[in-house]
């Protein structure tokens, strides 16, 4: 135990449970870095463990398979593309404008990074991992605009529930080919009428200008959580 920090994570774990703890970061940090410079297709769970610097079969303790430790990498993501919106955005004054760069974030993320692309097919699981990793950000935006008076949202988890399936459903038929990349900003402009706001005042929060989001690794933690 470290006696200057009493309630640190190290100082609640025991040993073993500590070094398990290190080793899952370390295999699903190496495993998202693996990922991103080759594809997920490409990568191998021995490439993956000789960057986590584990052995070759430790990684299956913690990931009976390569898919298994590719969702853990994308659901990192995920929370990590949250704290990059929260950032990018911490300058808006409009809870509503908030939740639609959001939005557009997380379906621009879904059909570009190979990561995210790879699994799109687990429809159920991605859309479950996205409402909880990335729901507690979303519902408190949500709710902030409702109470703004921006959108009529009586029920913000269930609105958050059915918009994660949307997005992965879009992302999915867009990355297939069913649908055009260019279909992107009228599923926008659809996710946002589910707020229960009109046409036009989803079309105007759709085209609001964007700032770009810090790149993955640098955002720092949300304060406007709560």
């Amino acid at each position: 135990m470290n006696p200057a920090f009493p309630d640190s994570p190290d100082a609640a774990e025991g040993r073993v449970a500590r070094r398990q703890r290190r080793n899952r970061e370390a295999l699903i940090r190496a495993a998202g870095e693996v990922m991103a410079s080759k594809g997920v297709d490409a990568a191998t769970m021995l490439e993956i463990a000789e960057r986590a610097d584990v052995g070759a079969g430790t990684v299956y303790n913690y990931f009976r398979s390569k898919d298994e430790l590719a969702m853990a990498v994308l659901e990192e993501l995920m929370h990590a593309l949250a704290l990059r919106i929260d950032q990018a955005t911490a300058g808006f004054a409009d809870p509503a404008a908030i939740y639609a760069f959001g939005v557009r974030a997380v379906l621009e993320n879904a059909i570009t990074d190979e990561r995210w692309r790879h699994l799109l097919n687990r429809s159920e699981v991605i859309a479950d991992a996205l409402f909880r990793r990335m729901g507690p950000f979303a519902i408190r935006d949500l709710r902030l605009a409702a109470d703004a008076g921006r959108f009529p949202v009586t029920n913000a988890e269930l609105l958050w529930q059915l918009t994660a399936h949307t997005l992965v459903g879009a992302a999915l038929a867009i990355t297939t080919g069913r649908q055009p990349a260019a279909v992107v900003d009228a599923v926008i402009v659809r996710l946002l009428c589910m707020t229960g706001i009109g046409a036009n005042a989803a079309l105007e929060l759709s085209a609001l200008p964007r700032p770009a989001l810090p790149p993955a690794g640098k955002a720092r933690g949300a304060k406007r959580l709560r």
